[in-house]
C-alpha cells in the first residue's frame, strides 16, 4: 500500500497554511438587492482548512497571513484564535480612508432552483501585497513542521504572491514536510491582476513544489492548461475524466504523489450526489455516493481537504483518510459559515456509514 512519508516528530506544528484571511458577508437566503442585514463569516481558503484541522481534529495549526491593525482585523484576528489556530502575522497599518483592508467575499445561500450568488471586494488587499522575504520561515518551522499548505486563490491575488507561495514550499521542503496545494482556480482573480496569459506558468511553476495536489478536472484543465477530456460531456461523478487527466498530471509533474477532489452532482442548490476521489501513486480510490442535503456549501471542499489531510497525518490507509474526508466536508455544509461545527466522533462515524438517525 502506497502512502506518504510525514514527519511524526511529537511538538511539532501539525500544518501550517498560507493564505489571505477574509471576511464572508452572508445575508443568507434573502438576495443581495433585499437584504438589510448580513451574517460576518471569517474565512479564506487556506485558513479553513487549517481552522477544521484545528476545531474538529485537534491537531496543531497555524495560518500565515497578512492582518490589518483596525477593527475589522481585531475581529478576524479573534476568530482565529476562537478556532484554535496560530496566527503568525505580517501587520499592515489602515489609513483610515481607503486601506490596506481585509478583503469582503459576498455569498448569499440561494435555495432550491436559485444558485448562490458569489462576489468580491479585494481592492487595496493587504494579503495581495505579501511577497517573499515577508516571514522568516526558519523561524517558523524551527519547531519541526509536518505539513504545508496553500491554494490558487492567494496565489491568484497579484504578480508577488505566488512567489511567496513558492518560498513557502521550498522551505517547508527543506524542513521536511508534505506540501499540498488546492488549485482553486478562479479566472476573474487572474484577470483582475493582469495574469491571465500566465496562469498557467505561474501555478506550473507551484505544482513543481508539491506533493498533494487537490482539484478536479476543470481547475487541473484550467488551472494547468491541460488538455484532458471533455469535462462538460462526463458524468460529475463519473471518476474517469479525473483519472485520465491525472495521467497527464503525473507525467508533467513527476513529483506529485498524490491528487484528490470531491465530486459532486447539483440537483438544485440545497440537493446534491456527493462523492469522492484520490490518486495515490498511480493507486485509486473512490468514496461512497451520499445523498446531500446542503445548508451552506461554502467550505465543503476545504472540509474535505481538512479530512483527507488528517487521515494521512494519523497513518490511515488512503481509503480510510479519503472517507474521512468526504464525511467532514458533506457534514461541513450543513452548517452556517465557511469552518466546521463538526466533531471527531461524528466524522468518524458517517465515514464508517453512519446514519442521521437521532442520538439519544
Amino acid at each position: 500500500m502506497k502512502t506518504l512519508n510525514i514527519p511524526q516528530s511529537p511538538g511539532a506544528l501539525d500544518f501550517a497554511a498560507l493564505g489571505a484571511l477574509v471576511t464572508r458577508l452572508d445575508p443568507g437566503l434573502i438576495p443581495f438587492s433585499f437584504a438589510d442585514t448580513y451574517q460576518v463569516h471569517v474565512s479564506g481558503g487556506e485558513f479553513n482548512v487549517a481552522a477544521n484541522l484545528a476545531r474538529c481534529f485537534r491537531k496543531n495549526t497555524a495560518v500565515v497571513s497578512a492582518m490589518v491593525d483596525y477593527p475589522i482585523g481585531e475581529k478576524v484576528e479573534a476568530e482565529v484564535r476562537k478556532m484554535g489556530v496560530e496566527g503568525i502575522y505580517r501587520r499592515f497599518k489602515h489609513d483610515g480612508v481607503r486601506g490596506p483592508n481585509i478583503a469582503q467575499v459576498w455569498s448569499d445561500q440561494g435555495k432550491g432552483v436559485r444558485p448562490p450568488v458569489v462576489f468580491y471586494n479585494r481592492a487595496n488587499e493587504a494579503a495581495a501585497q505579501l511577497k517573499p522575504g515577508d516571514f522568516d520561515w526558519d523561524s517558523i518551522f524551527s519547531r519541526g513542521i509536518r505539513w504545508f499548505h496553500s491554494g490558487g486563490i492567494f496565489s491568484a491575488l497579484s504578480p508577488t504572491t505566488p512567489e511567496l507561495v513558492i518560498e513557502g514550499m521550498k522551505a517547508a521542503r527543506k524542513a521536511g514536510a508534505i506540501v499540498s496545494f488546492d488549485l482553486n482556480y478562479r479566472a476573474k482573480l487572474w484577470a483582475a491582476n493582469g495574469s491571465s496569459a500566465v496562469a498557467h506558468e505561474v501555478l506550473g511553476r507551484i505544482v513543481d513544489e508539491v506533493d498533494v495536489l487537490l482539484g478536479n478536472e476543470e481547475d487541473l484543465q484550467m488551472g494547468l492548461g491541460l488538455k484532458g477530456p471533455d469535462i462538460h460531456s462526463a458524468s460529475k461523478l463519473d471518476p474517469e475524466a479525473f483519472y485520465r487527466t491525472i495521467e497527464e498530471v503525473s507525467q508533467r509533474w513527476p513529483n506529485i504523489k498524490a491528487v484528490a477532489t470531491t465530486l459532486r452532482d447539483v440537483k438544485s442548490t440545497n440537493r446534491h450526489l456527493w462523492s469522492a476521489v484520490l490518486w495515490l501513486g498511480g493507486d485509486k480510490y473512490l468514496a461512497p455516493t451520499m445523498e446531500l442535503d446542503v445548508l451552506d456549501r461554502v467550505g465543503g471542499g476545504d472540509g474535505f481537504a481538512a479530512g483527507l489531510i488528517y487521515g494521512f497525518l494519523e497513518g490511515m490507509s488512503p481509503q480510510e483518510a479519503l472517507n474521512i474526508g468526504w464525511a467532514h466536508g458533506a457534514l461541513l455544509t450543513t452548517f452556517p459559515g465557511d469552518t466546521t461545527m463538526a466533531s471527531l466522533e461524528q466524522v468518524i462515524s458517517l465515514s464508517k456509514g453512519g446514519s442521521a438517525r437521532i442520538q439519544r
